[in-house]
């Protein structure tokens, strides 16, 4: 049984009440979504919510966007670098849902803003070949289990209006910001074990139509080796499906579009042929 399907059950169960918030009912869902589907900025979910309770409503929140996102595909990780996680005061990561129908090809060109809040970062997908990957205590465990690894550039969305509180609970609740993403073909690799360090090593470098580079990070700069972000999802109560998606988090700074100039480019030097993938903005 996946975390979604467990929290699923328990967001149809009322919450006790100490003056907190507890699991968001269905009217501050159904107002959440009419504001996600106008990209309108919108209030917070999950103010003062314990984790169980945002991940409740996260629940909820899929649910209610399926129909209009398509199903979820798969999972995401969301500050997973030290960075991040002192910029929105949290000690660990957060955990979001993947929609099938967010996924768009290398090259796209997205018109206007594509959120409330819009901004891209560099990411890369992981997608679950085996369930052996729900034991995995080791990067090279994950690497055994992973059917495909490929470049992505995320397009989240931060959703809430500029004075709403973004917390891990808040965070959580509304989804981790998940709204669209530029995926590149799988990445060809032969030594699954040479792949683990490649992965920490590559420098993953975004550049604008310019050519000016707007940021370098390594993949060790998430969680240590991006193949961490899966463990690290496990222990959040997700058990992955064969043919799961898995974004591990930024490499690098979240940016807002202008940034771009028109165009953003992602490039993975040191993995396996130097991959890259553009997104466009009009």
């Amino acid at each position: 049984m996946t975390r979604l399907t467990v929290l699923a059950a328990l967001a149809a169960v009322a919450l006790p009440s100490a003056g907190l918030a507890t699991c968001a009912t269905d009217a501050e869902v159904a107002s959440f979504v009419e504001d996600y589907l106008a990209k309108t900025p919108t209030k917070a979910l999950g103010v003062n919510a314990t984790m169980e309770e945002a991940f409740c409503t996260q629940a909820k929140v899929a649910k209610a966007l399926e129909p209009h996102m398509g199903p979820v595909v798969g999972y995401k990780a969301g500050l997973t670098s030290d960075r991040a996680m002192e910029a929105f005061g949290v000690s660990e990561p957060v955990a979001g849902v993947l929609y099938r129908d967010m996924f768009l090809e290398d090259g796209a060109t997205v018109t206007g803003p594509h959120g409330a809040r819009p901004l891209f970062e560099a990411d890369l997908v992981l997608v679950v070949g085996s369930t052996a990957i729900n034991e995995a205590e080791t990067g090279a465990d994950v690497m055994d289990a992973i059917a495909s690894v490929h470049g992505f550039i995320e397009l989240p969305d931060l959703m809430y209006a500029k004075d709403e509180p973004l917390t891990g609970a808040t965070i959580t609740a509304g989804g981790v910001g998940a709204r669209a993403g530029v995926l590149g073909p799988a990445i060809p690799f032969e030594d699954g074990g040479a792949m683990i360090d490649l992965l920490a090593e590559m420098q993953v470098r975004v550049t604008d139509a310019e050519g000016t580079v707007l940021s370098e990070a390594p993949g060790a700069a998430v969680l240590g080796n991006p193949l961490r972000s899966v463990i690290w999802l496990r222990s959040t109560g997700i058990t992955f499906k064969e043919g799961d998606m898995i974004s591990v988090g930024s490499i690098g700074p979240l940016m807002p579009p202008m940034k771009a100039k028109g165009m953003a480019k992602v490039e993975y030097l040191g993995l396996p042929g130097n991959p890259s993938l553009t997104v466009k903005f009009e």
